[in-house]
């Protein structure tokens, strides 16, 4: 017959060991589920971030495309038809510049941001092409705001509702 209280020291460590090991195991378990919300909230975080530094870029790139922002880039010895070409360009590049930000941006608000960007673009055209043919470049400014005040303030439209998404989304 086998003698029990040669195994009784083992027993005892088993004993004071299972709810040890039961309570690291819980513990363990918690912490791993704290982290992952962690890294949960930190990604909604970055998200939100992102999303609220594309609101201020494209705001302030249509606060540069007003005409009252426009008219006062460049030289004043420029001809109508340079100042034309070179806004035109300056309003291309940073677009395209700030275009990744259409990931962040709602579909409708991207678009009438693009919408306001052709559209002063065009109106740059009209206002040229409804000119004699060398308008000196203060007279073609003061129609080129004058057409656009006469138009909506389609830019300001826009930016207002960006701001109304942004706190939406903030």
């Amino acid at each position: 017959m086998t003698d029990f209280s040669d195994y009784l020291p083992y027993a005892f460590a088993l004993i004071v060991a299972i709810p040890f090991l039961v309570l690291l195991r819980q513990f363990v378990y918690t912490y791993i589920n704290l982290k992952n919300q962690e890294i949960k909230l930190l990604s909604l975080k970055s998200n939100s971030e992102n999303k609220t530094h594309s609101y201020e870029r494209m705001t302030l790139f249509l606060e540069r495309i007003k005409p009252s922002n426009l008219i006062l880039k460049f030289d004043k010895d420029l001809a109508a038809h340079e100042f034309v070409f070179l806004t035109e360009k300056t309003i291309s590049e940073e677009f395209d510049y700030n275009s990744s930000q259409q990931l962040y941006i709602t579909k409708n608000s991207w678009q009438n941001i693009v919408n306001s960007k052709n559209a002063i673009i065009d109106l740059l055209h009209k206002t040229y092409e409804s000119l004699d043919n060398h308008p000196n470049l203060d007279e073609f400014k003061t129609i080129f705001i004058m057409n656009y005040m006469n138009d909506n303030d389609y830019i300001s439209a826009t930016i207002e509702d960006l701001r109304r998404e942004i706190l939406i989304i903030a």
